[in-house]
């Protein structure tokens, strides 16, 4: 035996040990089969420099940084939030397999983190003995220009993936989010929108191959797969179905110079006025134009913003707008011009920074609760007012609503053609939002409940309609009993998927039939009764 094996054996003997000696695992057979798991990577690890870097124990001081440098909601970092019992940071895909293969066979139940922006914690968080996959360093980010396309590993955030995009090439981008520090992983397989998204659809619209370790521990790409296995996690949430370790993906044009802009409104009068009208405009405009709405608590007053993006001139911009829009009242001094890809560090309101600060790794530091909704028929003024009130009557100073417009090319693409239905016939999405210090939340989070209840009548029915990538436990969870997993997450499925809840059920009968990778909302297949 090499040496260096020999001392690899040797520390997994002494994690086995800490681990079995562990008081914060109390259940015998669970400790058995945790062992029983280490002794399988161990089999299958032969270099102890790997072992010290991929495996996390309790007991090691690392354990407690790793895991908290991806809780991107603090709500899920207080001290009685349950732990894993290990966490695995893979160095390399095979790592993910040994992980997986190792884990089914001992019956360790995995979440899979990427970026940590789960809304409800569930890729580090769950009721159960579990451990986390952490894949904060499969994260490298291979760009060809000619070919304008570009493999990222699901550790990597977009803000990442944005700035190799842009140190390359001004003029290429891609169409995902304005947070930069979420994980491409959860990101695209949830859909994945932002500011071009009336240009050029989601994130998951341009996604063109994946690689990913299925529930058998195989490596498989888009030929493998399969069709339907491909389909499936470009919306209907990967985690559901496998480990993505990277994805393939297609970059888009945009102008040399685009323009962004912000107006400001503190009158509920004049905002109202804009917003009433901005419903009838956003989605219908030109597809160069995105103007989102931003009601939020501000210094004890309500500020109602209308950030936006256009692919083009100010000149052109102000032209479009004062013909189109006039209620804005938007100005020169209101827009600037720059680069896509500054573009991108503006919205994210990251200042004058250069454009490498959309590399950077930081940790929110609100804690948070939000829901969403679709919004098919333009609101009522008197339904506008009430959110103001809203907004105006809370304790919270960080509560917001945020309408993201619908329209151009998100109404050109089917609602089958990836598990994101929420496509022609929505004029826009509402996200309710609250923030908050501390760990007095019950208040914060009924505050957003309130909201979301009373606006059920103004929005999207049968179902009422929710993104996956704003995950909301209230509309339901597993929680066993007589009904099976099927039953049981039909209720919220069809919120998150329409239609397509009934082919996310076979895909995921066809290629993890035993539910291996599973959570509170995963896609449960046909007949299951297992309780997770």
């Amino acid at each position: 035996m090499k040496l260096q094996s020999f001392f690899s054996y040797v520390l997994i003997f002494f994690t086995i040990i800490t681990l079995l000696l562990s008081s914060s695992h109390p259940v015998s057979a669970n400790r058995t089969n945790q062992a029983g798991f280490l002794q399988c990577l161990s089999l299958r690890f032969n270099d102890s420099n790997i072992v010290s870097r991929v495996i996390h124990t309790p007991n090691d001081t690392s354990f407690s940084s790793v895991l908290a440098s991806s809780i991107q909601n603090p709500r899920f970092s207080a001290p009685d939030t349950p732990k894993p019992v290990l966490i695995l940071t893979p160095v390399q895909p095979s790592d993910v397999q040994s992980a997986v293969k190792c884990a089914r066979r001992f019956d360790i139940h995995i979440r899979t983190r990427s970026g940590g922006h789960d809304y409800e914690g569930l890729s580090y968080v769950t009721h159960k003995s579990f451990i986390i996959l952490d894949l904060r360093n499969l994260r490298s980010i291979t760009i060809d220009i000619d070919n304008r396309s570009v493999w990222v590993q699901t550790g990597a955030t977009i803000g990442e993936l944005y700035y190799e995009i842009g140190k390359k090439n001004r003029t290429l981008a891609f169409p995902a989010g304005v947070c930069p520090t979420v994980g491409v992983g959860g990101h695209f397989s949830g859909g994945g929108y932002g500011t071009l998204l009336r240009k050029h659809g989601l994130a998951a619209d341009h996604v063109i191959d994946a690689r990913v370790v299925d529930a058998r521990g195989r490596i498989r790409e888009r030929r493998e797969m399969g069709e339907d296995f491909f389909w499936a996690i470009r919306g209907g949430g990967g985690s559901s179905f496998c480990v993505v370790l990277s994805w393939k993906i297609g970059l888009i044009n945009v102008p040399s110079t685009v323009t962004v802009f912000n107006v400001t409104k503190f009158s509920e009068q004049s905002s109202l006025k804009i917003i009433h009208r901005w419903q009838f405009v956003a989605d219908r405009v030109s597809d160069d134009l995105f103007i989102r709405v931003m009601l939020q608590r501000y210094k004890n007053m309500v500020r109602a913003s209308f950030p936006g993006l256009y692919l083009g001139s100010v000149n052109n911009l102000l032209g479009m707008v004062n013909r189109e829009f006039p209620e804005l009242g938007l100005v020169k001094d209101d827009c600037q011009e720059m680069s896509w890809i500054e573009s991108v560090a503006w919205f994210a309101e990251l200042g004058e920074e250069p454009i490498d600060v959309l590399s950077k790794r930081t940790r929110a530091s609100l804690a948070f609760k939000a829901k969403s909704d679709f919004v098919q028929e333009p609101m009522p003024e008197t339904a506008i007012s009430k959110l103001w009130r809203y907004l105006q009557e809370t304790e919270a100073e960080h509560a917001q609503l945020i309408f993201t417009p619908f329209g151009g090319k998100m109404s050109e693409i089917a609602d089958y053609e990836t598990p994101f239905p929420h496509r022609k016939g929505n004029i826009y999405e509402i996200q309710y939002l609250n923030y908050w210090r501390g760990d007095v939340k019950e208040k914060y989070m009924r505050w957003v409940e309130r909201v979301y209840d009373d606006m059920s009548e103004f929005v999207a029915k049968s179902p009422r309609g929710a993104y996956l990538n704003l995950r909301d436990l209230d509309l339901g969870m597993y929680v066993g009993g007589k009904r099976s997993k099927y039953e049981e997450g039909k209720s919220w499925g069809v919120k998150y998927f329409k239609n397509n809840f009934e082919r996310l059920v076979r895909v995921k009968t066809s290629v993890d039939p035993f539910d291996f990778f599973c959570d509170e909302q995963s896609i449960p297949p046909f007949k299951s009764v297992e309780v997770i």
